[in-house]
């Protein structure tokens, strides 16, 4: 794939753990679109293991938690059919996030996650994500993120504070 244009690329002043730009201390995720599913591939860290070998599964349902609300975002902008960080800006949070933990998941070697749109409506967009380890789908989500942060709700005074 040539240059993917990453979701969280388009959220400046990010300082979240798994998926801001701006903590270096962080997982620093990167999703994109391949087809009409939002992927994401990681490569885990010794210190993310729950027993040896096995990713930890707080660190699995980050993230799941934090490439789903980067999906959410990229899937609103696509439906309107505006472009990656284009105004208004939107952020999402997460209003549900049911994990389904089916076989452990190696810390070994790189996962990926891969997430289907099954609705977006108003300010709300449902998922269901997939974690693929080692050939293997080893974690499974559904997923419903809500629109926390809407730039267009913003009067004109706010972009010219001092």
């Amino acid at each position: 794939m040539e240059n993917p244009k990453y979701f969280q690329d388009y959220m400046p002043g990010n300082i979240c753990f798994g998926c801001g730009r701006d903590n270096h201390l962080g997982l620093q995720i990167s999703s994109y679109w391949k087809g009409e599913q939002s992927i994401c591939q990681w490569s885990s860290e010794e210190k993310y293991q729950g027993w040896k070998g096995i990713m930890n599964g707080g660190i699995l349902a980050t993230l799941i938690d934090c490439h789903c609300m980067g999906t959410a975002a990229a899937a609103a902008y696509r439906n309107e059919e505006r472009d990656l960080g284009s105004f208004p800006e939107y952020r999402y949070a997460t209003g549900t996030l049911n994990i389904k933990y089916l076989r452990p998941t190696s810390n070994l070697v790189p996962v990926r996650l891969i997430t289907d749109i099954i609705e977006v409506r108003g300010r709300k967009v449902v998922m269901h994500c997939k974690v693929e380890s080692a050939g293997n789908i080893t974690v499974e989500a559904d997923v419903i993120a809500i629109r926390v942060y809407d730039a267009s709700d913003l009067k004109e005074d706010d972009f010219h504070q001092e």
